[in-house]
C-alpha cells in the first residue's frame, strides 16, 4: 500500500529528443516515455520493459539515441546479472531493428556517427556466464543495420587482459578519450582525433592507475577535466593537448576545503558539486573559474541531476533526504532560478520526522559524521528498534537518500542511522585510503564506535540494535559481528565479500584489490585478511546476533558462495539460540534491476526478523 504511489524521473533529452522514466506504483519496472518537449506531462509509451519478461526480471539499465534521432538504442539485463544485451528500435514506428549485441558488461553506449561505441568481453565458456574471471575487455564500434560479428574493435590490451576500458567521444565529435582502469578508482587517460582505424595512436595523457581524471567538456580544442591529481579533493583543470601532460595542466577551479561530487558543463557554465560533510553544496562557475553564485536551493540533504549540454539553458535536478522523497526542480542557468517541477505523491508526513547530524570519535580519535533520522514524538530511552547501515570503501559516499523500504522501521517507533565510514568518498581520496589495504580495520572500528555512541546516547541498546550492509557494506557486517557480537541484536549482510582470501578469484573481483590487496601479495597481506575475513572468523561458543544473510543466484558481482560459505560455517559453529538464516532469492542479482515485487518481499522478511528477534510487536 505504502509503495503504491507515481514514481517519475527528471525530464532529459538525448540527441534532440526529450524521455523521462515513470512508474504508475507497483510495476516492476519503471516504463520509458517519449515526450513532446519537456513540459509534456504525459508523453508517449516508448518501451515497456515489464512485457519483456513474464516476472519482471528483465530490466532497462541504459538507453542512448542515435546521432540522427531515429534509434532508440537500450540495454536490458536479465535475472540482475551484470551481463547486458543492446537491442535497438526504430523511435518513430517503434519497431524492433534486427540489431542484437551481447556480452556486454559494465558498458555506456555512446553514439557515434552512423553507430555506437561500447566495450565487451568474448564470450564465456558454458557455465562460466555467472563465475568466470572476465578478462579481455573490448572496445568495439557497431554499425546501425548491420550483425555484431562485423563490429569493428577500437581498441583492446591482450597484454594486459585485466585491464578495462572505455571510450567516449566529444560532443562534436572531433575528439575519443581512452580511459583504463584496473581496479574500482584510479584510471589512465589517452586522446586522439575522432576515426574508426585501431592503426591511429592514442597520445597518453595519465599513464598510470593512481589517481581519477574524467574529461568534463571539449572547448576551443582544449579539454577540461575533473581531477584528484595533485587534488585529494579534485580541481578542475584545462588541458591542452599539445602538451597534454599533468605538469601542463592550467588549473582552473582550484581544489576547496570540500570533495567535488562532479561538474556539468551546462549553459556555458559549469555547475559544480560539492560534498560537505555528505551533503550536498551546488555552486556555480565560469569557464575561466571565476566563482558566479551558489545554487538558489539551500536545501539539507541530496542534489542530482544538472544534465545537459553546453548550450542548454536550463537543466533539471532532484533533491531528496532521508524523509524527504524525491522533488524534481527546473533550474534556469543564467538567471539562478529554481522552480518546482514535481514532487512525490507518496502519503507520507515528512514534516513529523527530523534528521539530525552527529560526529563521534572512532578509537583513534577521528571525528566521524553520523545521520540519525527518526520521529520528532520518540523518547530516546534506549528501547528504539534501530537499524544502523553502513557500507565504508571504495569511495563511495553514503549521502542523504529516501529508501520506500524504510518507511516500515520510521513508521513503527523505529530509528535509522547511517553512518559515514571512512573507505568512503565523504571527505575526499585521504578518507577513502583510511579505510583500505592494511588499514581497513578502521572501518570497523568506526562502525563499532558508532554502535556505541547510540547505545551510550540513548537511542537505542544492543537488545534493540541492527547492523545493515550490502556489498561491501555486507563485508562490513560480517567482520563487525564478529569482533563484537554483543552490541547487536540483529544483523542482515546483504550480497556480502565474505572470503576475502578468494574474493578475487571471480567475474570482476580483481578490481576491488586496491581497496582489499589479496591474499597472494605478501605474507602480511594475507594474514591481515586472514584477520578480519567473515568466513574465516566465526568463532564458536560465541552468542551471536540473529543473522539473516540474504543474497540472488544471478549475482556475478560478487557470487553468493560468498555468502552459502560464511552462513554454512555460522550454521555449523554457533551453538546458541538465535536463528541463523539464508534467504536467496532466485532470477535476481547484486540489486540493480530488482523488481518491485521482489524488492518489496525481501524488504518484508527483513524487516520482520529484525522486529521479531527484537521481541517488537508492531
Amino acid at each position: 500500500e505504502k509503495w503504491n504511489y507515481p514514481k517519475f524521473s527528471s525530464p532529459f533529452k538525448i540527441n534532440g529528443r526529450w524521455f523521462m522514466y515513470k512508474n504508475t506504483g507497483l510495476q516492476n519496472q519503471s516504463v520509458l516515455y517519449l515526450l513532446d518537449d519537456w513540459n509534456d506531462e504525459e508523453g508517449t509509451l516508448l518501451l515497456d520493459p515489464n512485457i519483456l519478461s513474464t516476472d519482471g526480471t528483465v530490466a532497462l539499465s541504459n538507453i542512448e539515441v542515435s546521432k540522427d534521432g531515429k534509434t532508440l538504442i537500450f540495454s536490458i539485463s536479465r535475472g540482475g546479472s551484470d551481463w547486458n544485451e543492446f537491442l535497438f528500435m526504430d523511435i518513430d514506428s517503434k519497431k524492433m531493428l534486427d540489431d542484437h549485441l551481447k556480452w556486454i558488461k559494465f558498458s555506456g553506449i555512446e553514439a557515434f556517427e552512423d553507430g555506437i561505441i561500447y566495450n565487451r568481453y568474448p564470450e564465456p565458456k558454458q557455465g562460466d556466464e555467472l563465475k568466470g574471471a572476465n578478462e579481455n575487455c573490448m572496445v568495439c564500434f557497431h554499425k546501425i543495420g548491420t550483425p555484431q560479428s562485423e563490429d569493428v574493435v577500437l581498441y583492446n590490451d591482450p597484454e594486459n587482459p585485466n585491464r578495462t576500458f572505455s571510450l567516449s567521444v566529444s560532443d562534436d565529435e572531433k575528439y575519443m578519450f581512452l580511459y583504463g582502469s584496473e581496479s574500482t578508482s584510479g584510471n589512465s587517460l589517452a586522446f586522439k582525433k575522432s576515426n574508426k582505424s585501431k592503426k591511429t595512436k592514442f597520445t597518453s595523457v595519465i599513464d598510470n592507475f593512481n589517481n581519477d581524471t574524467y574529461i568534463i567538456e571539449v572547448i576551443d580544442n582544449k579539454f577540461y577535466a575533473l581531477t584528484n591529481v595533485g587534488a585529494p579533493l579534485y580541481r578542475v583543470v584545462l588541458i591542452d593537448p599539445k602538451n597534454p601532460k599533468p605538469e601542463n595542466w592550467t588549473e582552473i577551479i582550484p581544489q576547496g576545503d570540500c570533495v567535488i561530487q562532479g561538474v556539468s558543463s551546462i549553459g556555458n557554465r559549469f555547475v559544480v558539486s560539492f560534498l560537505k560533510d555528505a551533503h550536498s553544496v551546488v555552486k556555480v562557475y565560469d569557464y575561466d573559474g571565476k566563482f558566479m553564485y551558489n545554487l538558489d536551493n539551500e536545501l539539507i540533504g541530496s542534489l542530482s541531476g544538472f544534465g545537459g549540454k553546453k548550450d542548454d539553458d536550463f537543466t533539471f535536478y532532484s533533491f531528496t533526504s532521508f524523509s524527504v522523497p524525491s522533488v524534481i526542480y527546473r533550474y534556469d542557468i543564467a538567471n539562478n532560478k529554481s522552480e518546482e517541477f514535481k514532487r512525490s505523491e507518496l502519503k507520507f508526513d515528512s514534516d513529523s520526522y527530523k534528521t539530525e547530524q552527529v560526529f563521534f570519535e572512532s578509537v583513534d580519535g577521528t571525528k566521524v559524521p553520523m545521520f540519525i533520522t527518526y520521529h520528532k514524538d520518540t523518547k530516546l530511552d534506549g528501547k528504539n528498534p534501530t537499524l544502523l547501515y553502513g557500507y565504508g570503501g571504495f569511495n563511495i559516499s553514503l549521502t542523504p537518500s529516501f529508501s520506500m523500504s524504510r518507511i516500515p522501521l520510521l513508521e513503527n517507533g523505529g530509528i535509522l542511522a547511517v553512518v559515514n565510514l571512512r573507505g568512503g568518498g565523504e571527505y575526499g581520496e585521504k578518507w577513502h585510503k583510511a579505510g583500505t589495504l592494511m588499514q581497513k580495520q578502521n572501518v570497523f572500528d568506526d562502525c563499532i564506535s558508532a554502535a556505541e555512541y547510540l547505545i551510550k546516547n540513548n537511542y537505542t541498546s544492543s537488545d534493540y540494535l541492527a547492523l545493515q550492509g550490502g556489498s561491501n557494506g555486507g563485508l562490513l557486517v560480517g567482520a563487525v559481528i564478529n569482533q563484537r557480537p554483543d552490541l547487536f541484536a540483529v544483523a542482515l549482510p546483504a550480497v556480502g565479500v565474505m572470503d576475502m582470501l578468494r574474493y578475487h578469484k571471480f567475474t570482476i573481483g580483481r578490481h576491488w584489490a586496491t581497496d582489499y590487496g589479496t591474499s597472494e601479495d605478501s605474507k602480511e597481506m594475507f594474514e591481515y585478511l586472514y584477520g578480519y575475513s567473515p568466513v574465516h572468523t566465526i568463532k564458536e561458543n560465541v552468542e551471536y546476533p540473529a543473522v539473516l544473510v540474504t543474497t540472488a543466484d544471478h549475482d556475478d558481482r560478487v557470487v553468493p558462495a560468498h555468502s552459502f560459505k560464511y552462513i554454512a560455517t555460522l550454521q555449523e559453529k554457533y551453538k546458541g539460540n538465535n536463528p541463523v538464516l539464508i534467504r536467496i532469492e532466485s532470477q535476481a542479482g547484486h540489486g540493480a534491476g530488482k523488481p518491485t515485487d521482489k524488492t518489496i518481499s525481501e524488504a518484508i522478511d527483513q524487516w520482520a526478523f529484525m522486529f521479531y528477534n527484537m521481541g517488537v510487536s508492531l
